[in-house]
């Protein structure tokens, strides 16, 4: 059952209060008894009179509030007003002979001049009424924010839609024209009007974004056209679409699943699939792993036909790295096929700790999908709800004041710097070198602090909320904050001295483990992976948002594209979050930390799509609503997803024991792939 919406307490009360009418009834000679008229509807027209009123032909009163102490015998009848008065009259005329009151603010009628004199009936001795002290007006109250904006919400998509067999040819020409970057794809059920794709396409050099939906063929055995010849990504983004929704790609070299296991039944982001009635009997245990590549394609028919290719060869040698491996940085799973010592293929193998939050968010509230974004990327905490949240705030047309806009300004530096620092610290302990891990951690520690103090976490913040923040910055926030900066600046440089210029690990970074610009952009490896090839994607520069329009900042670019190129960018990006946070510490401007919002917050009909820069990259949020408060669709750009499918074109040529080290560069975080 739906709950029931509650005003803010700024909302303004229009009807009138009190109401209390004494009349006769309309009858003539009859006396009326007083009595106390119901609490009627707002009127149409305003307007609030006080009035003192003696007259033996009152007129009707039409749409106004008046405020009077009305007594009368007889009464013409009042439409549509409400009316607090005595009257003192013993007889009234028809209310058709009445003439019509003047609309002011105070208004004071004699007996003789209510009506013509050549109309008027002789007047009785009746005693004239007191007029009612004017009430103090109400302050006026801030209105409370429309249920839908007047104009489109400026992050609403608006997707242009194409039949299935012109989708390829469409995102084709969309290519040629710029749209080189595919920032995110989604898979939707749409219900009865079928399951299909939204492709999210980013331009080049301006970053605008353009979208496509195409609804699949045969809801019953669903298809669409692969764009995996078109950008690399897609082959992972496919996969990801088919393991949920069961929609195959046709042409795709490899239409495995990429989370769920190989012996799951069904695909569970269907609103009608239920997976509990078709996978009790699945064991927790070993998984199976296929070793075969499966391909879809059409026959003349309309029907499907499967090939198999297998992905390692018989005489082929593969080792598992991983999913236990520490090097991993998680529990994840890469299947390395080697010629001696040289790296020839890796096969990821994803999903060991898949959550299913974009499907979890499915049954909860707006406010209580906050709760989940902490848990995907625990080094993005603060991006990945700021995302959310923003999200959200745009579709309702709500504008979060200039403190929040600043304070999560901070927060996002803070958080990216302790990503880059455990970053710094987990490469170095990968390659043995335990002090500059220690140093690492020595400084991270210092920003865990601050967020405790104001957040009271460490890892799982909870500090973004839907209209602001959850609290207000601690006291002591800005202080730390300032302390911080000169010790970081002053530490940074020992990190030049010990590690930076180390020939060992100079000669293990330099030339290693390249990714081309071209590839870059393919795989949708933004962040400091993709600008240490070359490929500027920053969008606190090309999409600015917060107060990142009010510092300046550089946009850290390299071109080598090796390891020691991503390495560097991570050093160099620590250096200009300190400068951003350096002029905004103590420019933070007054207001409210949040705004007053409805206890049930709805999201207008429609689909929308805002991302941030988070510490590994864009992250993004796709959000689908039907008007209630739970979100029909909502689904994650998961910045470390591109990160992995890279992998197997950055190691190819390398050395297995360079693995770690490109691995580290690279810098992805399994949960926030997962999800």
């Amino acid at each position: 059952m739906e709950e029931k919406e509650q005003l803010t307490p700024q909302t303004e009360n229009t009807a009138a209060e009190v109401a209390q009418c004494t009349s006769e009834t309309a009858a003539p000679a009859a006396e009326a008894p007083t009595v106390e008229a119901p609490k009627p509807a707002a009127p149409a027209e305003e307007v609030t009179q006080v009035a003192e009123v003696s007259a033996e032909k009152a007129a009707p009163a039409v749409e106004a509030t008046q405020v009077a102490e009305v007594s009368a015998e007889k009464a013409a009848p009042a439409a549509e007003a409400t009316q607090v008065a005595e009257v003192s009259a013993e007889k009234a005329t028809p209310a058709a002979e009445a003439p019509k009151t003047a609309e002011a603010p105070k208004v004071e009628v004699s007996a003789e001049n209510a009506a013509p004199a050549e109309k008027a009936t002789p007047a009785t001795e009746a005693p004239k009424a007191e007029a009612p002290k004017p009430a103090t007006p109400r302050p006026a109250a801030a209105p409370r924010p429309a249920a839908k904006p007047a104009a489109p919400a400026k992050n609403e998509v608006k997707a242009e839609v194409v039949e299935a067999k012109e989708l390829h040819s469409t995102l084709a020409k969309l290519k040629e024209e710029g749209y080189i970057f595919l920032e995110n794809l989604t898979g939707v059920d749409w219900g009865e009007e079928g399951m299909g794709v939204v492709y999210s396409l980013s331009h080049g050099e301006t970053f605008e974004m353009k979208h496509v939906k195409a609804l699949a063929e045969n809801k019953e055995e669903p298809y669409l056209d692969t764009v995996c010849d078109l950008w690399d990504i897609a082959n992972f983004y496919e996969r990801e679409v088919y393991d949920f929704y069961g929609i195959k790609f046709l042409n795709h070299p490899d239409m495995r699943r990429i989370f769920l296991r190989e012996d799951w039944v069904g695909h569970p982001f269907r609103k009608d699939d239920k997976p509990e009635e078709h996978n009790e009997e699945i064991a927790v245990g070993d998984e199976p792993i296929s070793d075969l590549a499966v391909c879809y394609t059409l026959n003349q028919d309309g029907s499907l036909n499967k090939t198999e290719t297998p992905l390692f060869e018989e005489d082929d040698y593969v080792i598992n790295l991983g999913p236990q491996h520490p090097s991993t940085h998680g529990v994840l799973h890469f299947r390395t096929r080697i010629d001696g010592e040289t790296i020839t293929k890796i096969d990821p193998h994803l999903g060991y700790i898949h959550r299913g939050i974009e499907k979890i968010s499915e049954e909860l509230t707006y406010p209580q999908t906050l709760a989940l974004t902490d848990r995907m990327d625990y080094l993005g905490a603060m991006q990945n709800r700021h995302a959310l949240c923003a999200c959200i705030e745009q579709a309702m047309g709500v504008e979060v004041s200039d403190r929040v806009q600043v304070i999560r300004t901070i927060m996002d530096e803070l958080q990216r710097i302790d990503s880059h620092l455990l970053f710094f610290s987990c490469l170095c302990q990968d390659m043995g070198a335990t002090t500059a891990f220690l140093y690492g951690f020595r400084d991270r520690e210092l920003i865990l602090d601050i967020f405790e103090e104001t957040c009271g976490g460490r890892l799982i913040l909870n500090y973004n909320m839907i209209g602001g923040l959850a609290y207000d910055i601690h006291p002591n926030f800005q202080k730390r904050v300032k302390e911080f900066i000169v010790t970081m600046r002053k530490n940074i440089k020992e990190y030049d001295d010990i590690f930076t210029g180390n020939v060992i690990f100079q000669t293990r970074a330099k030339g290693v483990g390249i990714i081309t610009k071209e590839q870059a952009i393919s795989f949708g490896c933004t962040g400091g992976t993709g600008r240490a090839s070359g490929w500027s994607n920053d969008l606190r520069k090309h999409r600015p948002y917060a107060a990142y329009d009010r510092v300046e900042f550089n946009e850290v670019v390299r071109t080598e594209g090796d390891s020691f190129a991503r390495y560097m960018i991570r050093l160099d990006e620590i250096r200009e979050s300190l400068h951003i946070i350096e002029q905004l510490i103590d420019n933070i401007p007054e207001g409210n930390f949040a705004e007053k919002m409805k206890p049930v917050i709805k999201v207008p009909a429609g689909s929308y799509y805002s991302a941030v820069e988070g510490s590994r990259g864009i992250l993004g949020v796709y959000l689908e609503s039907r008007g209630d408060k739970f979100p029909y669709r909502l689904h994650y750009r998961a910045t470390g997803l591109p990160l992995v499918a890279v992998m197997d074109t950055a190691c190819r040529g390398n050395m297995i024991a360079d693995l770690i080290t490109i691995g580290g560069t690279i810098d992805y975080v399994v949960p926030d792939i997962d999800r």
